[in-house]
């Protein structure tokens, strides 16, 4: 059951990323997923060393820590896509 919620909590957080990202990002929806599970995962160590283990209710600094990681991810991703397997796309 672990996996099943770090593919959803990644699918939801790559998805916020891409929407706060300004302009449309070209990566595919599998590894904006990919780039959100990463973001979850950074965002809770950032918070970690910051003190924030865990809180009673929601945890809403956590998840502040995990959506900006996974905002930088997935721009810095989509980047790096681009420059790679993005422009062998477009020129097909």
């Amino acid at each position: 059951m672990g996996w099943l919620w770090a593919i959803i909590v990644g699918f939801v957080l790559g998805l916020l990323a891409k929407l706060l990202i300004p302009g449309k990002q070209h990566s595919p929806l599998w590894l904006t997923t990919i780039f959100g599970m990463l973001g979850a995962i950074v965002g809770n160590s950032i918070a970690r060393a910051f003190g924030v283990e865990s809180t009673r209710g929601i945890d809403w600094s956590r998840h502040i820590f995990q959506i900006v990681a996974a905002v930088i991810i997935v721009y810095v991703g989509d980047m790096l896509y681009m420059a790679t397997l993005g422009k062998r796309k477009q020129q097909t």
